[in-house]
């Protein structure tokens, strides 16, 4: 993924002349994808429990325009994010609890989640169709940057600062899985191979850096984004709960059969999607500086095509959090590359179908060959 996400941003590059790579344009393209890659975060962990959550879009709508009316009554800043995040939290388990414990599949209980949240997102902004949101700390999620210490050439020191620490991170990471993957007998890429990825992939973050440190520097979105990465990375790789998670996904009876208390990580993962469908509320909401009728359409069938194109696997057990926010920056890298060209939006949605196929074909085809 990394790779195609390089292939297509050149190919974007030239043809647009250079302005696809721009500071300015990588910088509103990555603000423009947040609120979807946090969706596809979650809702990548459903997919690979074997579920799906069609309400996630207009339940980040929803809560998006909750925060907005609880700002307009005065309530601060710091108070309203945890509300909204914990009101995110109890739909996503009233979600799990009907799906875990009820036993509905999750198509209907989430399409049913799809119209209740659609509702009331035209509920409590029927008056006056926007809520306008004046709270400079607010929007800032969705349009701010972090301060700069000091400019080196031009160049915001702080966020070198976070890109350095982005690739020696990254480099940590895939030492540490590399060497686990060693220790018990896994097959693992050559070390000539290796050193090339690493060095591919510190490559892009170092000019992403470059790139936006050289404009207003990396957005709080871009901060959001990375904590939401780090945090569910880890939890999904280095603790007891993320392996449950890919166990259950791979076979949920023989994980019942291990001990697993499959009904529990159902209900965790629809509880997360929910936390992460709140947040997500709030950066577009931020980004937006506003709560309209409209927020939320196709939030989810975005999410979802993120993943698949991330790699998550339909048959679940297989996917990465990493991988999720790449499928979304690659959606988002195709819709504003061709908007740049001046494609209409017809031929954009049969592009990101034709996308979104293959990613699928692909993975069921190397599902085949490795069978």
């Amino acid at each position: 993924m990394y790779i195609a996400l390089f292939v297509i941003m050149i190919t974007f590059s030239i043809l647009t002349d250079g302005l696809f790579m721009s500071s300015r344009n990588i910088s509103n393209l990555l603000d423009s994808a947040g609120y979807i890659a946090v969706l596809a975060v979650g809702v990548m962990l459903v997919i690979v429990i074997r579920h799906i959550d069609l309400s996630i879009g207009f339940l980040a709508g929803f809560l998006g325009a909750i925060s907005a009316i609880l700002l307009l009554n005065g309530i601060p800043v710091y108070i309203v994010f945890p509300i909204v995040l914990i009101l995110g939290i109890v739909a996503g388990s009233i979600t799990g609890f009907l799906v875990a414990k009820v036993g509905i599949p999750a198509f209907v209980a989430t399409l049913a989640g799809w119209l209740i949240y659609r509702g009331a997102i035209l509920s409590v902004t029927e008056r006056s169709g926007t809520i306008n949101v004046d709270n400079d700390v607010f929007n800032a999620i969705g349009n701010g940057y972090i301060p700069s210490i000091m400019e080196i050439g031009g160049l915001h020191l702080l966020s070198l600062l976070v890109g350095l620490v982005g690739i020696l991170l990254y480099i940590y990471s895939a030492i540490s899985n590399r060497r686990n993957k060693m220790k018990y007998n896994f097959e693992v890429v050559s070390k000539q191979m290796f050193i090339l990825q690493i060095a591919f992939v510190s490559t892009i973050i170092a000019y992403f850096t470059w790139l936006l440190a050289g404009y207003n520097g990396i957005s709080w979105t871009v901060v959001i984004i990375l904590l939401v990465v780090i945090v569910y990375h880890f939890v999904t790789t280095k603790t007891v709960i993320g392996r449950h998670i890919y166990a259950v996904g791979s076979n949920p009876e023989a994980a019942h059969l291990s001990g697993i208390n499959v009904s529990k990580i159902t209900f965790l993962v629809f509880g997360s999607m929910g936390m992460l469908s709140a947040l997500s509320g709030i950066l577009f909401t931020a980004r937006l500086q506003a709560a309209t009728t409209t927020a939320g359409t196709l939030f989810e069938l975005d999410a979802i095509a993120a993943a698949f194109v991330g790699g998550v696997s339909a048959a679940g057990g297989v996917g990465k959090v990493t991988g999720a926010v790449i499928g979304a920056i690659v959606m988002a890298t195709l819709t504003n590359g061709m908007n740049l060209m001046g494609v209409g939006i017809a031929p954009q949605y049969m592009i990101r179908g034709g996308v979104l196929a293959l990613a699928v074909i692909f993975d069921v085809m190397t599902r085949r060959q490795k069978a």
